[in-house]
């Protein structure tokens, strides 16, 4: 934490674009510790509460209110901003209330792929003077390192169903269509779409009957501004319910949140993580 400290002088206001998850409350709390003032966008039903114990200001939006969002950034002089925590893609087709500007946006788009979509909305902040930056640029230490992270280790089959399966996830995510893929004995069980991670995990899982290889990638061409792949305590609870024994990632482009919680529930639930 604190790597950018030397720039808060210079830029001492840093606008989050807040997502779900916990990852927004961490990001604001490095960056707080670097000297930012913290400056929030919100949306309902998505972002967590707690990030407003944290940030300096915080307005709350509905998903889509793009107009909006730029315009208290510009009203609160924020000149850089970071997108953290998702948005699941479910979100679009029952949630999402778009202002004219975003409907502008996704009439323009030439497909709905996360990446074309977030790119957009990047796009939209730079013509207004907002800089969309890396939130591994704050913490650096919460990526995936490589090698064996928990006391548990994969047997020689899981090695090689981690082989595979990082073949198959870069393939899946070429295509752009999901981070994570779930298989068994060189077969894949279940392919991340709309649904996320842990339902992706819990149908492989269910098919598997115990065993199941999760790997989670960042996608090929992966923007690291937005949307790198994540996991937490969550992920190693949704593996243990289906029995799934090995949590394989791309190591230096997975956010792992709570690292030392999710390593210290990974060893007691008989789970190996590995950064590959």
């Amino acid at each position: 934490m604190g790597q950018r400290g030397e720039f808060a002088g210079k830029m001492n206001k840093l606008g989050i674009i807040a997502g779900d998850g916990s990852f927004p409350v961490i990001l604001a709390e490095a960056a707080k510790d670097s000297g930012y003032l913290i400056i929030v966008v919100a949306h309902n039903g998505i972002t967590s509460p707690d990030i407003e114990k944290v940030a300096d200001k915080t307005i709350w939006i509905n998903l889509g209110q793009l107009s909006k969002m730029i315009d208290y950034f510009k009203k609160e002089g924020v000149k850089e901003a970071i997108m953290a925590g998702g948005v699941s893609k479910k979100f679009m087709f029952k949630d999402i209330r778009p202002d004219l500007r975003a409907i502008s946006l996704l009439f323009r788009l030439k497909d709905k792929k996360d990446d074309t979509i977030l790119r957009a909305i990047a796009g939209e902040l730079e013509k207004d003077g907002i800089r969309v930056s890396e939130a591994t640029a704050f913490i650096k230490s919460i990526l995936a390192e490589q090698g064996v992270l928990t006391h548990n280790k994969p047997a020689d089959e899981e090695l090689k169903d981690i082989e595979f399966g990082m073949e198959m996830a870069k393939g899946i995510g070429r295509l752009d269509i999901g981070q994570c893929i779930v298989v068994k004995n060189s077969a894949v069980l279940a392919v991340e779409a709309v649904e996320g991670t842990d339902e992706t995990i819990r149908r492989g899982g269910r098919f598997a009957n115990g065993g199941a290889v999760v790997i989670k990638i960042c996608k090929t061409g992966q923007d690291m501004r937005f949307d790198l792949p994540t996991i937490g305590t969550n992920t190693i609870e949704t593996m243990k319910e289906v029995n799934a024994r090995v949590l394989a990632v791309e190591a230096g482009k997975t956010i792992i949140l709570e690292k030392d919680k999710l390593i210290r529930a990974a060893d007691e639930a008989g789970i190996c993580v590995v950064g590959v």
